[in-house]
């Protein structure tokens, strides 16, 4: 998949959610969540069309519009549902269970890496991270224990107005998490060999309610 972002979006990406708002301009794909703190109708999520199978890389510029020290971004790695009653494995057959985006319809329902960055709390802690976690939630835990270590905190990426190029790598047992920026770059790695494998799915774009950015050359390979 290659997509500079300027044209049509409805092309290569459909929307969850009924009040964020997707934009295409010269620069690329402005992606604006709803204004309201707190209220889950107000996150959005932009999945692919296409499914991917296999090792993945991704290839992206990022641009932050906002200046909110809440909330975060995501990015969902190969999403499928968890194929039980109906969250079968095709996400696009259950797209009416998620107009409102609400997190834990996907970390409960889902099976997908995420990577949240340009993340803070939502609280008043004001330092920026970076996390992995692996979906879905399973019976006898919590959504705190789908974290994979480590996560990397005050990272001073991701300023808002400045563009950065990243790169995501997966494979069946190793996470790769690359920015580049015009003063600090840096390479973010885990280890996934000790966790049931992902091997197929959309690729997704989360921003929780008040978080906007551009989106601009994407592009996605398979090995």
């Amino acid at each position: 998949m290659s997509d500079d972002c300027t044209n049509n979006w409805q092309t290569n990406w459909f929307l969850d959610g009924e009040i964020a708002k997707v934009e295409n301009t010269e620069k690329g794909m402005h992606l604006q969540a709803g204004p309201e703190f707190g209220n889950d109708a107000h996150h959005m999520v932009l999945w692919t069309k296409k499914s991917f199978h296999g090792d993945v890389k991704i290839e992206f510029d990022y641009t932050r519009t906002d200046e909110e020290t809440k909330a975060v971004n995501i990015l969902y790695i190969q999403a499928t549902g968890k194929e039980e009653g109906e969250f079968v494995k095709d996400i696009s057959h259950w797209n009416h269970l998620r107009t409102v985006p609400s997190m834990r319809t996907y970390f409960n329902n889902m099976k997908t890496l995420h990577i949240s960055f340009a993340a803070f709390p939502n609280n008043e802690e004001t330092k920026d991270y970076i996390r992995v976690r692996r979906y879905p939630v399973l019976p006898d835990k919590g959504f705190r224990e789908l974290e994979v270590e480590p996560t990397f905190f005050d990272t001073g990426l991701f300023k808002s107005g400045e563009t950065y190029m990243v790169t995501v790598i997966k494979t069946d047992g190793r996470l790769y998490f690359q920015i580049i920026g015009k003063e600090k770059s840096k390479v973010y790695s885990w280890d996934t060999s000790h966790l049931p494998p992902i091997k197929e799915g959309r690729i997704g774009l989360r921003h929780m309610y008040t978080r906007s950015a551009i989106y601009s050359n994407f592009k996605i390979w398979t090995k």
